[in-house]
């Protein structure tokens, strides 16, 4: 088969940027023709791995264009017509690609897969600029809050308005879990199905380092929670003074965040995968303080499959991967008091931490293999080719013979 992904970045710097890639590298294992279409915007510090891509920005401009890039539209028809691919399967596409691509779907398999909630929230996260939770659909609501700006709303707006016309080119709509999909399927998405991301089978190499040592992998945002995962920290480290935090990523909190770290915090910046894999495997627990939903938790199967305990926040889904008391622990999101306490009792044992480790890879190797996703997803582009009638010039063809 010939699947042709869409997705707004080729870079590996995120959750559904990352399962994009595995999921065609394992398509290409299997002999299938994959290509990945992506803006060319992203991480200057990494380069991108799509196979083709159009203009994109984080510019000024990025508001605008991620509700009608043009430049996407013209380049994506020219990918179809050159490729003709048997299934399209879209990913991110409203922050670059933009609503625009969705009319060449028509007539064609083709399936969306929902990374976050990007769809049906103008941000993603179904998160107000306090920390809780959104219950609204977008709209009004999104400029009453301030999660949006006049500036972005309007645009913003039409572009949700686009996405309701056109979504209907889909076949199906695949949430990488059942938190996703429930969100999904309460604001009137149809079409609905649940396949869990898929990571590389990578166990650790790497022993537990001699000091007890925690980790954040992730964007250094208020969303992600980091500002609480420091609040915690400082109990941490007044019953631990030797316990070390190693914060890996980047985001528009970090510098303001380094000023106010307690000591034992150490902030890494944007590492490459190979890089994340070496210092992550050398952690005791992995820390995943989210605030706003996360829908799947990509870090949070990965750093299970490396062998190592996590200790997250009861949101979106990561409590269909976490099991508490099991592979790590479930604190309350916003809680610095309920996630220092599960701290300091995981990094003042490491044996506890090596058996969560073992519990964590066990489930993760059941569940979340890369193998399995894309034999899912390989099943699922079956389907929908063997329910697609011919092209009339093939009907024809058959009946002549």
């Amino acid at each position: 088969m010939r699947i042709l992904f869409a997705n707004d970045y080729g870079s590996p710097v995120g959750g559904a940027e990352i399962a994009t890639l595995n999921l065609r590298d394992g398509l290409r294992a299997r002999g299938h023709e994959a290509k990945i279409f992506s803006s060319s915007a992203g991480a200057k510090s990494i380069s991108s791995d799509a196979d083709v891509e159009c203009f994109g920005t984080v510019g000024r401009s990025r508001t605008f264009l991620q509700s009608v890039n043009v430049f996407a539209w013209r380049k994506f028809a020219q990918v179809l017509a050159d490729f003709q691919p048997d299934v399209i399967h879209v990913g991110m596409c409203l922050t670059q690609l933009s609503p625009l691509i969705l009319p060449l779907l028509r007539g064609q398999p083709a399936i969306y897969h929902a990374h976050w909630l990007r769809s049906i929230c103008p941000t993603g996260f179904k998160m107000l600029p306090d920390g809780s939770p959104c219950g609204k659909p977008a709209g009004h609501a999104c400029l009453r809050s301030e999660c949006l700006s006049l500036r972005d709303w309007v645009p913003l707006m039409g572009q949700i308005r686009l996405w309701k016309r056109w979504s209907g080119v889909f076949d199906r709509t695949v949430a990488n879990s059942e938190a996703t999909r429930s969100a999904l399927e309460k604001a009137g998405v149809a079409n609905l199905m649940m396949i869990p991301c898929g990571v590389p089978d990578r166990p650790s190499t790497q022993p537990m380092a001699h000091v007890p040592t925690a980790i954040f992998a992730g964007r250094v945002t208020v969303q992600k929670g980091v500002h609480v995962l420091i609040d915690a920290w400082r109990s941490v480290v007044a019953n631990l003074p030797g316990a070390r935090l190693l914060i890996a990523g980047e985001g528009p909190e970090r510098e303001r965040l380094e000023r106010l770290a307690p000591p034992g915090v150490v902030f890494l910046g944007q590492l490459s995968s190979e890089e994340l894999g070496h210092l992550a495997g050398t952690a005791w627990i992995q820390v995943v303080p989210s605030l706003g939903f996360e829908p799947f938790g990509l870090v949070t199967a990965e750093a299970m499959m490396r062998g190592r305990g996590v200790i997250a926040t009861r949101v979106g889904g990561t409590p269909e991967i976490v099991k508490d008391g099991v592979t790590g622990s479930l604190v309350d999101a916003g809680d610095p008091d309920a996630l220092a306490a599960e701290l300091t009792i995981a990094l003042s044992d490491r044996c506890l931490c090596e058996r969560l480790g073992e519990e964590g890879r066990r489930l993760a190797e059941e569940r979340c293999s890369v193998d399995l996703f894309v034999d899912r997803f390989i099943g699922l582009y079956e389907e929908l080719v063997a329910d697609t009638p011919a092209p009339r010039h093939e009907q024809m063809s058959s009946v002549a013979n």
